[in-house]
């Protein structure tokens, strides 16, 4: 009897915990903050390469009116996938300089999630998404510039990440970008990869592995975990654990200011896509760098190809005159549910959502990075609209 006792107390538990957190999620006032959201590679309607920042804006109750909650599948500017391979475009490219300056005077915020876009071998049913194919849609636009350009002189949030000022960005429109924030991408992108065993790794992408046979006499000697370095020439330098490095993963390393303002963890692992930035030290400030941990070998691989062992993860100029953020990985993609986004307090139980296993480190590094920054990040927004 006592046992079946128990066993109802833990039940009710489990059923009461959930509903008193959505219960105080949704008697949590709403607050409008009008964010911008591009993302133009999104295959499905779950919104996988911004649904990190719709988490955010859901979970802290920000509404794109005053009552009005985001919807992932709806509120961005990007591709729109549709039933039978159908689809829809819905960017900037379509706007006038007068609907430009309009919405500029009406967002708060501007997130550019990702501009890699859509490619025909990952959008069609018949096509292999390892191999790489023609691009449907894709790629930073001079609409895209324009309205950052406004954001900017308006002194307005602009928060940007990975890739995009990547392929397929056109090179004018890159070099605008680099200038309008004082940065400049190297050319050279990277990856983690628990396996590179081509018998046993099915998605290592074909174009990566060609790659580095066309360069290497057709040889492609790697069995273990590592970190493939892709320049934007199509050149493929690999970094294989033990061979190169001391570590294979790559870890993001918190300035002071980054884990006393923004609450991020002072060490933590990364294993998705990053790009190597250069900034200017005088206009951007590094509130995180990537760390690669080779040995000497791994050391002088890289200094062949001009590619350091450290570099920014998240930059920011947060001053008078403007205020911007560049994330330097695919940050806003990872493996959470909107679900969760419904319960107050949800953080607390974080440790349900993630293990120390490779496979769901962007799990963790949702909960334990990305979420307390952008938290942050939109609290001090939201003062400052209010002030």
């Amino acid at each position: 009897m006592q046992k079946k006792t128990k066993i109802w107390g833990v039940l009710a538990l489990v059923i009461l915990i959930p509903f008193w957190m959505w219960l105080a999620w949704l008697l949590t006032p709403k607050a409008k903050l009008v964010a911008a959201i591009v993302d133009k590679t999104v295959l499905t309607n779950d919104g996988q390469e911004h649904i990190s920042f719709t988490w955010i804006l859901n979970n802290q109750r920000y509404t794109k009116t005053s009552t009005k909650p985001y919807r992932i599948s709806e509120d961005y500017y990007g591709f729109f996938p549709m039933d039978q391979e159908q689809f829809r475009l819905k960017g900037l490219e379509r706007f006038s300089s007068e609907q430009l300056v309009k919405l500029s005077n009406d967002a708060d915020l501007v997130y550019f999630t990702d501009t890699y876009g859509i490619y025909r071998n990952e959008w069609s049913k018949q096509g292999s998404n390892t191999e790489r194919s023609g691009l449907i849609y894709g790629g930073m636009s001079q609409q895209d510039i324009d309205l950052l350009r406004l954001m900017k002189a308006k002194k307005k949030l602009i928060i940007s990440e990975f890739n995009v000022i990547g392929s397929p960005t056109p090179m004018p429109v890159r070099n605008d970008f680099e200038k309008l924030f004082s940065l400049r991408w190297t050319g050279w992108t990277g990856r983690y990869f628990e396996n590179l065993d081509t018998t046993k790794n099915t998605e290592l992408p074909r174009w990566l592995i060609s790659n580095y046979k066309r360069d290497n006499n057709n040889q492609w000697p790697f069995s273990k975990s590592g970190i493939a370095f892709v320049s934007d020439n199509d050149r493929v330098v690999i970094l294989e654990d033990s061979t190169h490095l001391s570590n294979a993963v790559p870890h993001i390393v918190s300035s002071q200011e980054g884990q006393e303002r923004f609450g991020l963890p002072e060490r933590i692992k990364y294993t998705f896509w990053f790009d190597v930035i250069v900034p200017d030290p005088k206009i951007n400030k590094q509130l995180a760098r990537f760390n690669i941990s080779a040995n000497s070998s791994g050391r002088a691989l890289l200094n062949k190809h001009n590619i350091p062992l450290h570099f920014p993860a998240v930059l920011t100029h947060d001053q008078s005159d403007y205020k911007f953020y560049y994330f330097s990985g695919d940050f806003c993609d990872n493996n959470i549910s909107m679900t969760s986004s419904y319960l107050k307090g949800i953080a607390f139980f974080k440790w349900l959502f993630y293990n120390s296993d490779n496979t769901m480190e962007r799990s963790s590094f949702f909960w334990n990075f990305y979420r307390p920054m952008m938290t942050k990040i939109l609290k001090e927004e939201r003062t400052h609209t209010k002030e």
